[in-house]
């Protein structure tokens, strides 16, 4: 049996094994394993398991994971959500569709602390839903912005996704984090955008805005300093070289810790719920990652990345038309996998291909986070309209999708700007310190 065979097989026994609901760590690791011992013995099996175990847990960067993913939930817990709705609900409340582009504009700002679309989403379904709903909104356009604001939790830094990428593919994780922020800033308008444009066209999904008085917008501005602040020591931080990225997520952590204290959010169950939820997510994620090692090593062995290349380098088909494809792979995938699985099985596929293209990693990073969040919006496993649901139950399902589908289409948009225009993502990490 040829490498190549031997590394198809266990690129189908890695998808069977996750149709069957297998989890993802152990759908990649045990087919690859299984290969190491066909191809190079036992010995081989524990030299890398060793390898992989030891070099990769050994990562200093690790500790940037858990730092931000306990930065979000005492971000969470800290309430600071609310707020922030409230603050862009009296900004655009005079605007017709005013609170729908207020649940993009909060969602974009707790993104910039949170670094969890899932978050996101949740807290922002509690705190608009009922809200938009009695306002007199469309089921579905409030479902959709809820949902596509919880998006930007990827995008906008701190990214889980980012770091794991950077991991996978040997990047700067602090480039790769600036690497967001523009491209975060310009889709959170796009989504305010296609939500005027929807309007236009129907007037009906949204009623007439409300107007606040100056004194009412200025007095709202004042709990989301917190945010701001916060972000701007972190991200900030990175930019100007003050931090790296793992002590930048050490410092997120601390500061949303005296957020919390200070604004007297944080009790002992509380603290007791932050931390335990802040494990279950790590250990979630290292597995993955260890996995993603393991199926990594057998694809590199079997030359699979290599065949691939040489596929796409007989069709002689432009860099656009391949970039097309590879889009069109993830969107499909998306359709019946798990974000995290979609990222860590094809990243040590692809990767070859867009390195044949000449394109920057960092840049193809801002890429995969866009077709992820068009995952997370699309059926029949779009986990964000899911999360919504399970929050908000007034909201079914179809309407969520119905209104979400129509935030595909500035995901689109700004991925063929970044392709045409790399220079959005890739300014910030460029000039960096």
């Amino acid at each position: 049996m040829s490498l190549e065979t031997i590394g198809f097989l266990v690129i189908g026994a890695m998808f069977i094994l996750m149709f069957l609901r297998i989890p993802i760590a152990i759908a990649m690791a045990v087919p690859s394993i299984i290969a190491i011992y066909f191809l190079r013995g036992e010995r081989a099996i524990f030299g890398a398991i060793e390898s992989i175990l030891w070099t990769h847990s050994a990562n200093y960067n690790l500790i940037t994971i858990p730092m931000f993913i306990l930065m979000g939930q005492l971000i969470f817990y800290s309430g600071i959500g609310e707020e922030l709705f409230s603050m862009f609900r009296k900004l655009f409340g005079k605007i017709r569709g005013g609170m729908a582009i207020s649940s993009i504009g909060a969602s974009a700002m707790f993104a910039a602390t949170s670094g969890s679309s899932l978050a996101t989403t949740g807290t922002m379904g509690v705190m608009a839903t009922k809200q938009m709903l009695n306002a007199g909104y469309s089921r579905s356009l409030t479902g959709g912005a809820i949902a596509a604001g919880g998006t930007l939790g990827i995008l906008i830094p701190p990214s889980n996704i980012f770091i794991i990428y950077g991991m996978l593919t040997e990047q700067s994780i602090g480039h790769l984090l600036m690497a967001g922020v523009i491209p975060g800033i310009i889709l959170t308008l796009l989504f305010m955008l296609t939500i005027k444009i929807v309007i236009a066209l129907n007037p009906g999904m949204a009623p007439e805005g409300v107007s606040y008085s100056l004194k009412e917008k200025l007095s709202s501005l004042r709990p989301t300093l917190w945010t701001i602040a916060l972000f701007a020591l972190v991200i900030g931080g990175m930019y100007f070289g003050l931090f790296t990225p793992t002590e930048a997520s050490g410092v997120g952590a601390v500061g949303a810790f005296l957020i919390a204290l200070i604004r007297k959010k944080l009790t002992l169950v509380k603290l007791k719920d932050t931390l335990a939820e802040t494990l279950k997510t790590t250990g979630f994620i290292f597995t993955i990652v260890i996995g993603a090692f393991f199926l990594s090593f057998v694809v590199s062995i079997t030359r699979l990345p290599l065949i691939l290349e040489g596929f796409f380098a007989d069709l002689s088909l432009p860099p656009f038309a391949i970039f097309a494809c590879i889009i069109l792979m993830y969107v499909v995938l998306g359709m019946v996998l798990d974000t995290m699985a979609m990222i860590v099985v094809t990243i040590p596929i692809v990767l070859q291909i867009i390195q044949m293209l000449g394109f920057d990693l960092i840049w193809f990073g801002v890429i995969i986070v866009l077709v992820v969040e068009m995952a997370m919006i699309t059926p029949p496993v779009g986990m964000n309209c899911f999360v919504l649901n399970s929050v908000v139950p007034e909201l079914n399902l179809k309407e969520i999708f119905k209104g979400a589908l129509l935030f595909v289409v500035p995901i689109l948009v700004l991925i063929v700007l970044l392709f045409f225009f790399p220079e959005i993502a890739l300014f910030l990490p460029q000039t960096m310190k």
